[in-house]
């Protein structure tokens, strides 16, 4: 989840077309909060265009000031369903003329692309921390999709991926009749900043037995050549920039990128017969475990913080399990690594709030929506994903699909073809598409 966004960072920019007055951008000015209207080469949609949409920095508290929000929209006709993405980060792929959406482009749908609050070019100046809440988010969303209801009037899905997918799930349970139909990827819904799943489910039951075996004894013998390591270690971080929070040092980091290597790997299904032998050189070794867990991952980065500081106070995160490498760790716990090596340090007491949590579980068991959720089966962040606990055999409308193997990559396209063809025909009949 927190490195699906690494592969947007180095993106092609597209080249501006010329500013012809379009029916598009002629009917887009009836919407008082869009401005800066630029078309978009692309190779997807009909037309494309990037503008920025005007929100209240708090929606509590509308005289603290606005800041602009980017927004995509890819134009297929008006008398077509409309595709929402509640992307969870920035939207800088989108500049991408050859980026594509599956929904949108699976089922000849118009797209509008949002990217969050307080990342990329959404990032408002001052940047004040305390606007940061799920529910502004939600707010910012809601307005876009009220206001780009007066040009497309025909069924509305909402559809994201990881945090994303978080986002589209929140935006269901606090503005239930924004859209018709929503589709949350490889969501999860974590109820603490350590939830607490994710240990026991990489630890007990991802897999087989003889991949985490493997997996664990590679974290073993990278831990048992521990001079060696931190040594490479240190002239990695050297040669990258890497630094890291005061008092944090690379004992500490190696520890931290080993336990975070059985995460990522099984996160991105990566194959477990391509680790190393336990005899190859250090250097092989090391190399191997930064290409999967690069120490990056624990400095205050400043693209993903503001993710960080949600995780921190509403999205949860993970934590991980020291016991099967105990021996070999200098720490003696990562009870709070996320707030004091993630956050700077006027941050780093920040607080959780599981109200949002809350909220969510209840309406997802009372209520029966539109939704498609899909998982990926060994997939870490599935372990705190609803389909841990709610019961879709008693639901008519929410539908589970679960990649079989599948990892945070899971999409409508890697399921079995029994798989797709039911969901793209659930997908089709709500939206009224022949």
């Amino acid at each position: 989840m927190k490195r699906i966004l690494s592969l947007s960072v180095v993106v092609m920019m597209c080249v501006l077309t010329p500013m012809a007055q379009t029916e598009f951008m002629e009917k887009v000015k009836s919407i008082a909060k869009v401005s800066d209207v630029e078309k978009l080469e692309t190779t997807v949609y009909p037309e494309k265009y990037v503008m920025m949409f005007e929100h209240p920095l708090d929606y509590a508290h509308p005289e603290k000031g606005s800041f602009k929000q980017r927004v995509f929209v890819g134009h297929v006709g008006w008398d077509r369903p409309t595709v929402i993405v509640t992307e969870g980060y920035g939207g800088e792929r989108e500049m991408n003329p050859n980026s594509v959406e599956e929904i949108s482009k699976m089922l000849n749908t118009n797209l509008i692309f949002v990217e969050y609050r307080y990342f990329q070019k959404s990032m408002p100046s001052p940047c004040n921390w305390d606007y940061l809440t799920v529910w502004n988010s939600l707010c910012d969303l809601h307005e876009v999709t009220t206001a780009f209801k007066t040009l497309y009037k025909r069924k509305w899905l909402a559809t994201g991926i990881s945090k994303g997918g978080q986002t589209c799930m929140f935006y269901r349970a606090y503005f239930p009749d924004d859209v018709d139909v929503s589709v949350p990827y490889v969501a999860p819904l974590n109820k603490a900043v350590i939830d607490g799943r994710h240990e026991p489910f990489l630890t007990d039951k991802v897999g087989n037995e003889w991949e985490r075996k493997t997996v664990r004894e590679f974290q073993i013998e990278v831990l048992k050549r521990r001079p060696a390591m931190e040594k490479m270690l240190e002239a990695f971080c050297k040669e990258k920039d890497i630094r890291f929070n005061e008092g944090v040092g690379m004992s500490e980091v190696l520890d931290m990128v080993v336990l975070e290597y059985s995460y990522a790997l099984w996160q991105w299904g990566d194959d477990v017969h391509e680790i190393p032998s336990l005899s190859s050189s250090d250097k092989v070794l090391f190399d191997y475990l930064v290409k999967k867990s690069s120490p990056d991952y624990f400095r205050p980065d400043p693209y993903f913080l503001s993710f960080f500081v949600q995780a921190a106070r509403e999205l949860g995160y993970y934590g991980y399990d020291l016991k099967p490498l105990k021996p070999y760790l200098s720490i003696k716990n990562a009870d709070d690594y996320l707030c004091r090596m993630m956050l700077p340090a006027e941050l780093k007491d920040t607080k959780f709030s599981n109200e949002l949590y809350k909220h969510t579980v209840k309406f997802l068991k009372k209520n029966d929506p539109k939704m498609i959720y899909i998982y990926g089966e060994n997939d870490p962040w599935s372990s705190s994903g609803v389909l841990t606990w709610l019961d879709f055999s008693k639901k008519k409308n929410m539908h589970l699909f679960v990649d079989p193997n599948g990892s945070h990559r899971a999409r409508i396209g890697t399921l079995p073809a029994t798989q797709q063809e039911v969901c793209i025909r659930l997908l089709k009949e709500w939206l009224e598409i022949d």
